[in-house]
């Protein structure tokens, strides 16, 4: 055995890795985006049940938010999570990224796997027919005009990646960062969700604005995360913070190199 067919098996070893990896990427935002956004379908679709049952359209922000928080957990724990990390977010990827754990071969790949599953996931949608319909598949669409929408994206961006790499960075309690999503989720689409519709990520709302055709002021679901991630990541690098250091990237399953 030559060092050279030594070195093309490890090229093919890590060849594989990454595939396995951008799979995963790929099976968890499907996931995230068809079931996560079935049940902003089934809490806000125009001829719901859910409407009558619980009338309170605050209360079903609540809701939504929590089972939305709470689709994103358990893909983190699942075996998808264990492959991939679970970064199910393209600025999520970014923020790994800037932090210089993953190279910029594996964060395009994963941005790219994100994005397709994002598209897949909102194909499942269309199942919901006109109760989908009623709501564009659970596009996001500003609701006070774009630049409250860009604020809006960027505050709850912000509070995503500041309170998960807070978490992360922090040996003792990083085995619970899948656990503050639907805690997080609620209380951000409570309180956010009727200026921007509370994205935070990009392919969440790049699949329902692909399949409803709804693109209106689509940039800010791109400007808003990532000036809220940007702006997240800069404040590691203040003196009380900058000590906190992200030792791999992923949200769960850490003993898994």
């Amino acid at each position: 055995m030559t060092w050279k067919s030594i070195g093309k098996g490890i090229r093919l070893a890590l060849d594989r890795d990454l595939f396995c990896s951008m799979l995963a990427e790929f099976i968890g935002t499907t996931l995230l985006i068809g079931v996560g956004l079935s049940f902003v379908i089934l809490d806000f679709g125009l001829s719901s049940p859910i409407r009558n049952f619980i009338p309170s359209s605050s209360e079903r922000r609540l809701l939504t938010g929590f089972m939305f928080g709470s689709v994103g957990a358990l893909i983190a724990l699942s075996p998808v999570g264990r492959i991939s990390g679970a970064h199910i977010n393209p600025v999520v990827t970014l923020a790994f990224f800037v932090r210089g754990k993953i190279s910029s071969l594996t964060a395009v790949a994963f941005v790219c796997s994100q994005l397709f599953g994002a598209l897949v996931g909102s194909l499942a949608l269309m199942f919901w027919g006109r109760l989908g319909q009623s709501i564009d598949f659970g596009a996001t669409i500003p609701g006070y005009g774009a630049w409250a929408a860009v604020l809006g994206e960027t505050a709850t961006t912000f509070c995503l990646i500041f309170f998960l790499f807070s978490v992360l960075s922090i040996r003792r309690i990083r085995s619970f960062a899948p656990f503050i999503f639907p805690p997080l989720y609620a209380t951000m689409v409570w309180i956010e969700a009727p200026i921007s519709g509370t994205s935070t990520n990009p392919a969440r709302s790049f699949g329902p604005a692909v399949v409803s055709g709804t693109w209106t002021d689509f940039w800010v679901y791109l400007i808003g995360p990532l000036i809220g991630t940007l702006l997240a990541l800069a404040m590691f690098r203040l003196s009380l913070l900058k000590r906190l250091e992200l030792e791999v990237a992923k949200i769960h399953h850490f003993s898994e190199k």
